[in-house]
């Protein structure tokens, strides 16, 4: 397989892991708003906001890696 192939697939994944982290945010966001509507402020609803920061910080390196990835190719 040539590089810039590998470098492709490895920015397909990527995408997908984007997609998907971006999905988990969606649900959780929606879920702690139902909680926070029910008034049900407990242990689950700040580990869902734990939860929403770190899936923050986990897209951001993902961005960066995509970015990385795309100026690799531009390099090729």
């Amino acid at each position: 397989m040539a590089k810039i192939d590998e470098i492709k697939e490895i920015l397909n994944t990527l995408r997908i892991w984007l997609s998907l982290t971006i999905g988990l945010i969606v649900v959780i966001v929606s879920g702690l708003v139902k909680r926070y509507d029910n008034d049900k402020i407990d242990w689950v609803f700040y580990a869902g906001s734990f939860l929403f920061f770190i899936l923050i910080f986990v897209l951001l390196l993902i961005i960066i890696k995509i970015s990385n990835k795309t100026k690799e190719i531009k390099d090729l």
